[in-house]
């Protein structure tokens, strides 16, 4: 085989039929028969999927057994124009390559719906769905288009520290940084905790404000 780079799936749904190509990503959703399984194919690189059309004609049934809703996936194979509806290319699968297997029995994001409720329980995969993955890009446009305006305007874009001894605003209940055993916290001899044993050798908080460090 020769040797072909992995496209983006953004950039397979805006190519031209007719070539040879490489795509990764994890699986959406798999149908179809006996005969031949619709796979949609996501990388993250965009919203929508692209459909890969295995026929069984050429595939294993236990590696296709593999391919479930959660795998990751490598697919190779020709990049043509679709038959059905959604999709303007699709591609017709002569390789396929379980990169990671997932349980789907144990795979908590399946093809029904799913409440915002119960996405704040696997919120390391909330990416994945289609509802935080538009927030996501809506949020990156809208602060792209903040950062290069005041980039424009001269502005230098500068990160504060997060962590003060100092309470700037004066209001309020700040959030304590710690690295103390709170199971056993080092005592002075008059009761008070010692912060000289931990990290910053000082009571130290989240800040409440950039501000005095910007003004510097």
């Amino acid at each position: 085989m020769s040797v072909i780079t992995r496209t983006k799936v953004k950039d397979l749904l805006k190519s031209a039929p007719g070539s040879e190509v490489l795509a990764k990503g994890w699986v959406r959703t798999k149908r179809g028969n006996k005969q031949i399984k619709f796979i949609a194919l996501n990388d993250g690189s965009t919203i929508n999927n692209i459909q890969v059309v295995a026929d069984m004609a050429n595939f294993d049934e236990n590696l296709i057994a593999k391919v479930t809703t959660g795998a990751s996936l490598a697919v190779r194979g020709n990049l043509v124009e679709s038959v059905g509806s959604g999709q303007a290319v699709e591609i017709q699968a002569t390789s396929i390559e379980v990169l990671g297997e997932c349980d789907p029995v144990r795979y908590p994001l399946q093809k029904k719906g799913t409440t915002l409720e119960y996405l704040r329980t696997v919120a390391h995969l909330r990416p994945r769905t289609n509802t935080f993955g538009a927030i996501l890009r809506i949020r990156h446009a809208m602060a792209f288009a903040i950062h290069k305006f005041f980039n424009d305007k001269g502005f230098v874009y500068l990160n504060t520290p997060l962590i003060t001894e100092s309470d700037a605003e004066g209001a309020g209940d700040m959030f304590q940084v710690t690295t103390l055993n709170l199971e056993n916290v080092p005592k002075k001899e008059n009761g008070k905790v010692d912060f000289s044993k931990d990290f910053f050798g000082k009571k130290t908080s989240l800040t409440v404000s950039g501000q005095l460090e910007g003004e510097l």
